[in-house]
C-alpha cells in the first residue's frame, strides 16, 4: 500500500476542512464565503502547504458543475435583447481595450509586477478583470429576494453572456485540436428529447442530482476523448437540457453540491503562492479600477434606455472581479500567457471587491435613494416597454401567484368582482395559458421593487399573495408597505409556522392552504355519505 498517496490525499482532505472552516468564519462579518477559501489557500501556502491531485480533481469537477450550471439557465431569447448582449460585448471591447492600456502604461513606472508586461500580457489580465462574478450576484440578490426583479434579470443575462466569452476563451486557450470524430457530436442535438426524458425520470430526489452530475461530467468526458475542451462539453450539455420544466429543479439541485466542489478550486488558488506586500499593492491598483467598471456599466445600461434606478442597481451587482477571472487566469498560466505571480494578484482584488461589493450592495437602495437626482441625469427619456410603468386598470383586486391555488381564487372570485380582477404571475408562459382561456392576468413580480415603483393601482381594495415560501411573502409585504396601499393584504402558505410572522408583518389574513384542503375534503366526503 502507498502511504505517501494515502497522506496525500488526507491532506487535501484536510485543506478543503480547513476552508470550509474559514469560509463559515468570515460569514460572521457578512463577507461571502469564498473569501474565507481563498485566504485559507494564502495561509496554507504561507505555512508551506502543498496541494495533490485530489484538490486538482476535486476543483475540476467544481468548474465542470459551474459550466453545466450556466448552460442550464440558458435563454437564447433573453439574451439576444440589446440590452444584454449589446452591453455585454461592448463593456467587454472597452475594458479589454482601457483596462490594457493602463495595464500597460503602468509598466513604464517601474512598479512591480507591471514591468515588463507586453500588450499581450496587459490585455489578458484585463480579460480577466472583464468578468463579474455569477455566484456572488447570485447570492446577493437572492438574499435581498431580487432574483425576479428586472435588475436582476438583467445582472444574471448579462452575467451568463460573460461566462460565455470565458468558455469560448478557454476553448481557444487550450490548443486542443479535435479529432475527426467530433463532428458526430452534432448527433446530441436529436438526442435531447431522450435526454430530457431521462431527467424527468429521475424525479426529485438524489436521483435527480445524479443524474444532473452524471449529464455535466459524461459530456465533459465525451468532448475531451474528441479532443474538444471539456468545459465546453459540459456547457454544451446544459444548454441542451434548458428551457424544460426540470432544468431549473436540477440547477437549484445542483447548487450546492457546486459550491462544495468550488471550494477546491479557491482553495487551489491560494495555494499558488502567499501575497507579499507588492502584491496586495498591486491588487488595489486593481481594485480602484472597479469603479471604472461599474460606471461603464451604469452608462450602456442608460444609454440603451433602462431607467436610472434599474441600471444603478444592476450596475451595482456586476461591481466585483470574477471567479471566472480566476480560471481564464489559470487557463493562461497553463498555457504560458500569464505569469503565475498574477493570478495570486487577481484572486486578492477579487477577495477586496468581494468585501467592498458585499457592502455597497446591501445598502443599494439607499444609496440610490441619496443619489437619485444626480443619477437620473443619465437617463434616457425614452424607456423599454418593460421598464415603463404598469396600469392595473380598474381592478380592485390583486392575485399574485396564478398556479392552483391562485387559479381557483380567481375563477372563484371573477363573478363577485364583476370583472374587477387581476391576476399576476412572474412566469411568461403561465400568464399566456391564462389569457388564452379568458383569464385577466399580467406579468408581475411582488418580490420586485421596480415593479411597485412602476404599478399604478387605480383603485385597488384587495391584495392576495399565493407565492412559494415565506421568505417571498415577506419581501412582498415589505414592498407593499413602502407604497401608499392602505387596503387589505391577505396570504396563502402551507405550514402553520408561517401565519404569525406574516401577520406580524402587516397582512389582514393568513390561511393554511393544506388544512383548508383537508376542511374541504372532509366536507365533501360527507356530502357524498350523506346524498347516499
Amino acid at each position: 500500500m502507498d502511504l505517501t498517496l494515502i497522506a496525500g490525499h488526507f491532506s487535501d482532505i484536510s485543506w478543503i476542512l480547513i476552508a470550509l472552516l474559514f469560509g463559515l468564519l468570515v460569514t460572521f462579518i457578512s463577507l461571502p464565503p469564498m473569501v474565507g477559501y481563498l485566504v485559507a489557500g494564502f495561509m496554507l501556502s504561507a505555512m508551506g502547504m502543498q496541494s495533490g491531485d485530489t484538490l486538482k480533481a476535486v476543483a475540476d469537477i467544481g468548474v465542470t458543475l459551474l459550466l453545466f450550471s450556466i448552460g442550464l439557465k440558458l435563454n437564447i431569447k433573453e439574451l439576444l435583447r440589446s440590452e444584454i448582449w449589446a452591453v455585454s460585448v461592448i463593456h467587454l471591447i472597452v475594458t479589454v481595450v482601457v483596462f490594457g492600456l493602463i495595464i500597460f502604461a503602468l509598466g513604464f513606472s517601474g512598479l512591480q509586477y507591471f514591468s515588463g508586461l507586453s500588450a499581450m500580457d496587459s490585455a489578458l489580465i484585463a480579460f480577466a478583470l472583464s468578468f463579474s462574478s455569477t455566484v456572488f450576484a447570485v447570492k446577493i440578490l437572492d438574499e435581498k429576494s431580487e432574483m425576479s426583479s428586472l435588475h436582476g434579470k438583467i445582472a444574471i443575462g448579462i452575467l451568463i453572456m460573460q461566462d460565455l466569452f470565458a468558455v469560448i476563451f478557454i476553448a481557444i486557450a487550450s490548443g486542443k485540436v479535435p479529432s475527426y470524430a467530433a463532428v458526430l457530436l452534432v448527433l446530441l442535438i436529436p438526442m435531447r428529447p431522450l435526454l430530457i426524458t431521462l431527467l424527468r425520470r429521475a424525479g426529485h430526489g438524489e436521483l435527480l442530482v445524479l443524474c444532473g452530475m452524471s449529464l455535466a461530467l459524461g459530456g465533459a468526458s465525451l468532448f475531451d476523448y474528441l479532443g474538444v475542451k471539456a468545459d465546453l462539453g459540459a456547457l454544451i450539455m446544459g444548454v441542451l437540457l434548458a428551457g424544460n420544466e426540470k432544468s431549473d429543479e436540477l440547477a437549484k439541485s445542483l447548487l450546492a453540491f457546486k459550491e462544495i466542489f468550488l471550494v477546491a478550486f479557491f482553495l487551489s488558488i491560494g495555494f499558488n503562492g502567499a501575497p507579499s506586500l507588492s502584491a496586495v499593492a498591486v491588487a488595489l491598483v486593481l481594485v480602484v479600477l472597479m469603479v471604472a467598471k461599474s460606471l461603464l456599466f451604469y452608462r450602456l445600461l442608460t444609454f440603451f434606455k433602462l431607467r436610472a434606478r434599474t441600471s444603478f442597481l444592476t450596475s451595482l451587482s456586476l461591481s466585483n472581479y470574477s471567479e471566472f477571472g480566476l480560471i481564464v487566469g489559470t487557463v493562461g498560466v497553463a498555457g504560458g500567457l500569464m505569469d503565475a505571480e498574477w493570478l495570486v494578484i487577481i484572486a486578492i482584488a477579487l477577495s477586496l471587491t468581494f468585501i467592498i461589493a458585499s457592502f455597497i450592495n446591501n445598502a443599494s437602495h439607499i444609496y440610490y435613494a441619496r443619489y437619485e437626482d444626480t443619477l437620473c441625469l443619465l437617463e434616457s427619456e425614452q424607456r423599454l416597454s418593460y421598464d415603463k410603468p404598469i396600469d392595473a386598470g380598474d381592478a380592485q383586486v390583486l392575485i399574485f401567484g396564478m398556479g392552483r391555488v391562485g387559479e381557483g381564487v380567481y375563477d372563484s372570485m371573477v363573478d363577485k368582482c364583476e370583472g374587477k380582477l387581476l391576476g399576476i404571475d412572474v412566469d411568461e408562459g403561465v400568464v399566456a395559458i391564462h389569457r388564452q382561456v379568458g383569464r385577466k392576468v399580467m406579468v408581475g413580480d411582488a418580490t420586485d421593487y421596480d415593479f411597485w415603483e412602476r404599478l399604478k393601482p387605480g383603485v385597488v381594495k384587495m391584495i392576495m399573495l399565493d407565492m412559494p415560501n415565506i421568505k417571498e411573502l415577506l419581501s412582498a409585504v415589505e414592498m407593499i408597505k413602502q407604497t401608499s396601499y392602505q387596503g387589505h393584504i391577505s396570504a396563502a402558505v402551507k405550514h402553520d409556522d408561517c401565519i404569525q410572522p406574516l401577520k406580524e408583518a402587516g397582512v389582514n389574513a393568513v390561511y393554511n392552504v393544506y388544512a383548508e384542503a383537508g376542511s374541504g375534503f372532509a366536507n365533501h366526503v360527507c356530502e357524498s355519505i350523506d346524498a347516499r
